[in-house]
């Protein structure tokens, strides 16, 4: 219910910009310019977990970004998830067109390539895109009443489909054990923390074996690990899924043999923020 409660105060009362408080803005352009105003960049956390996949962000997570995302995820500004969702869609194309800080080219939707197949699929083949969030634990999403990462995915896939991407939300991602607060624990206890806590809903490894291009997508990625336990768990689902259809192959029945994940189902990462040093991948 505080959803759409929450969307029609905003409607209804004066808003004041996310950012920096001036009012009458639900995001004043120098905040929107500091959200969107940059070319997406590939981050590289230190030290960087196992199994991560490469990640863009579309800025540095500090003074007015980080102003804007906490209003929406912790004060539900919910009216942020509009420009929050294009800041997405933007470290989205910026993966799939393989964008670095040398080449940004952010005019480029990246909407031609991926429809001709230069991105796994058949040559002519538009391949589908499916946005898979990190998930919020049920807790944190009766106390927010919403789940953050899910709601800024669904306003980049509608930013990415208008740019002519077949872009879909794929939310089969969810807790299977509660997690101690990440607040406070460094890289390494993160990923102790994490370590098998995700997992994919039933019916979740069907969905990811159509989904196409796959990319893990969350408002803020600090240490990492929460963007690899997600990674770790679509893949852990879809070998488990292949095994069952082998064995059921093997048995000589009339079933059809499940196709793996392969080639078209890469898996990447975007979010909207992340620490400003982990912007710096060019080390020696």
């Amino acid at each position: 219910m505080r959803g759409w409660w929450q969307d029609l105060t905003d409607l209804v009362l004066p808003a004041e910009c996310g950012g920096c408080g001036r009012p009458r803005a639900t995001l004043c352009a120098a905040c929107r310019a500091d959200l969107c105003g940059s070319a997406p960049r590939r981050v590289r956390p230190v030290p960087e977990p196992p199994g991560l996949p490469v990640v863009h962000a579309a800025a540095p997570y500090e003074d007015a970004v980080r102003a804007v995302l906490l209003a929406h995820k912790e004060r539900g500004a919910l009216g942020l998830a509009g420009p929050l969702g294009a800041a997405l869609a933007e470290a989205v194309r910026a993966g799939l067109r393989g964008g670095t800080p040398e080449t940004p080219q952010r005019g480029d939707t990246g909407a031609r390539s991926w429809v001709v197949g230069t991105h796994g699929g058949s040559q002519g083949r538009a391949v589908p895109l499916s946005l898979v969030p990190v998930p919020s634990s049920r807790a944190s999403v009766r106390a927010r009443g919403q789940d953050p990462a899910r709601r800024i995915a669904l306003a980049a896939a509608g930013e990415l489909r208008r740019a002519g991407i077949p872009a879909r939300v794929l939310a089969v991602l969810r807790q299977r054990r509660a997690v101690a607060d990440q607040s406070g624990l460094d890289s390494r206890q993160r990923q102790a923390n994490l370590a098998g806590a995700l997992e994919v809903t039933a019916g979740g490894g069907r969905l990811l074996a159509g989904a196409g291009r796959i990319v893990v997508v969350d408002d803020l990625m600090t240490t990492g690990a929460s963007v690899a336990e997600a990674v770790r768990a679509i893949h852990d689902v879809d070998m488990q899924e292949k095994t069952r259809s082998e064995a059921v192959w093997g048995r000589g029945t009339d079933a059809v043999r499940r196709r793996p994940l392969g080639r078209e189902n890469a898996i990447s990462a975007a979010v909207v923020a992340a620490p400003p040093d982990s912007f710096e991948i060019n080390r020696n």
